[in-house]
């Protein structure tokens, strides 16, 4: 119902980029609000037009969201193909797979930032040019000078490797560093594009939602 695009910049790599010397790749990134009762529906719907399920086309990942203003909240509602989630398939802590990083760093220091969590275990990242918008009671708490020009670095990871990634972000970029770089994560639900084993569980769960909406009700 609601959709955002904007300009970022790829950086993961392959044997194929670094022979031609090609480190990054511009990418499109789209931000999206819409109900949690039509998320199967969207993502599969992306996931097979864009042919998501041949890794290296692009990902997709739900971010759950947890408060709106009143409008914008029952212009989601009135849009939603169906008005009633089914509760047994919301997402709980311990099901999700992935997480969100994000690090926000001073210009000239993103790729330092992309290094230290490569080497962490993180396969790539995507980098948005941003600005820092009247931070000055948040730098007199944290003690220092947030410069205005900054880039986010968004990389999406497994439950299990965030940890050491943002750790070592933490150490190589982090506040205390010319980097001043601010990292927190988000939780994940749903992906698309990720990995092959994925694709196929995926695959796996929609044929059986599928089967279960043919069966008849008993009740």
């Amino acid at each position: 119902s609601i959709s955002f695009t904007f300009a970022g910049t790829g950086t993961a790599r392959s044997a194929v980029l670094d022979y031609l010397g090609i480190g990054e790749t511009e990418k499109s990134v789209a931000f999206s609000l819409f109900p949690e009762s039509d998320e199967d529906r969207i993502m599969h719907a992306i996931r097979e037009k864009m042919s998501l399920y041949l890794v290296g086309r692009g990902i997709s990942f739900t971010i759950p969201l947890t408060g709106v203003s009143e409008i914008v909240a029952n212009g989601l509602s009135s849009a939603a193909t169906a008005k009633l989630s089914d509760r047994r398939k919301i997402m709980k802590s311990s099901d999700r797979k992935y997480d969100l990083i994000i690090a926000s760093v001073e210009v000239n220091h993103v790729d330092e930032a992309m290094e230290a969590a490569r080497n962490a275990g993180a396969a790539g990242g995507t980098i948005i040019r941003a600005r820092s918008l009247d931070n000055a009671k948040a730098e007199q708490f944290i003690g220092i000078s947030l410069m205005e020009e900054r880039e986010l670095l968004l990389i999406l990871t497994k439950k299990e490797g965030k940890l050491a990634i943002m750790e070592t972000l933490t150490e190589k970029v982090g506040l205390k560093t010319e980097a001043g770089g601010i990292i927190f994560s988000l939780p994940v639900d749903k992906t698309a594009g990720i990995s092959v084993a994925d694709e196929e569980e995926q695959s796996g769960r929609e044929g059986s939602d599928q089967k279960d909406a043919q069966e008849p009700n008993d009740n």
